[in-house]
């Protein structure tokens, strides 16, 4: 009983040890934004599903390939919240207001914004490459995936996921996201699942950064400190 506890306390401990004192001394009032997540998609499938809706939630919200550049990356912001057509509703709320609402207590809201609009672009992005590379190609896609309309919060849940791993350190939990997702490629290629891919890609990318950035200030504290020469301050 003690490895698995121990994996456990590893694991997940500081994330657990975040949560539940943001979630004991301030219970709602932590994840704010994530309730007002939940409330626009929720908002967003009640509109889309109306005779009178479904054009305007299109107009905002709906990402085609097909479409101009500028048009998607207006409506990409917009378009997490749409919940995807041939998808349960539940799903999408579930998915915002578990992994959201742990990405706002743990990265903080605005961070939480970064990665999940970082994560949601490089999917928009990724379906034009990976149209323009053809279904011949291990990243490509066939014509016909242009006109999929691509909404709904799922590769921003997997970029946010990973990205709160890392900062956490519960590495396994990561690695298996990241190995799901691949599998959910190889089981099912579609333009879903390789956007959830180029969600990884692109948190994968912000995580080296980071690390970088990181290493570099730590070298020039301990370069200072060594000449006697005042800290930098970041």
């Amino acid at each position: 009983m003690r490895k698995p506890s121990a994996f456990a306390r590893r694991e997940w401990g500081p994330l657990y040890v975040t949560l539940h004192r943001a979630l004991v001394t301030r219970k709602w009032r932590a994840i704010p934004m994530t309730l007002g997540a939940v409330f626009l998609t929720a908002l967003f499938q009640l509109v889309q599903n109306q005779s009178w809706g479904f054009g305007p939630v299109r107009d905002l919200g709906f990402v085609q390939a097909e479409d101009p550049l500028w048009r998607s990356l207006l409506r990409t912001p917009l378009s997490l919240f749409v919940p995807a057509l041939d998808l349960p509703v539940w799903g999408a709320l579930a998915q915002v207001l578990l992994v959201l609402g742990i990405a706002e207590i743990c990265l903080g809201r605005w961070r939480t914004l970064v990665i999940a609009y970082v994560s949601t672009l490089a999917g928009t992005i990724y379906a034009r490459i990976g149209i323009s590379l053809g279904p011949d190609g291990v990243f490509g896609l066939p014509a016909s995936d242009a006109q999929i309309v691509d909404t709904g919060p799922s590769a921003a849940v997997v970029g946010l996921a990973v990205f709160v791993c890392w900062r956490y350190g519960a590495w396994f939990t990561a690695a298996v996201v990241i190995v799901s997702m691949i599998v959910e490629v190889l089981v099912k290629n579609n333009l879903a699942g390789k956007e959830h891919l180029a969600a990884i890609a692109a948190v994968l990318a912000v995580i080296g950064l980071s690390s970088l950035r990181r290493r570099r200030r730590l070298h020039r504290l301990r370069a200072g400190g060594r000449s006697g020469a005042p800290p930098i301050r970041s």
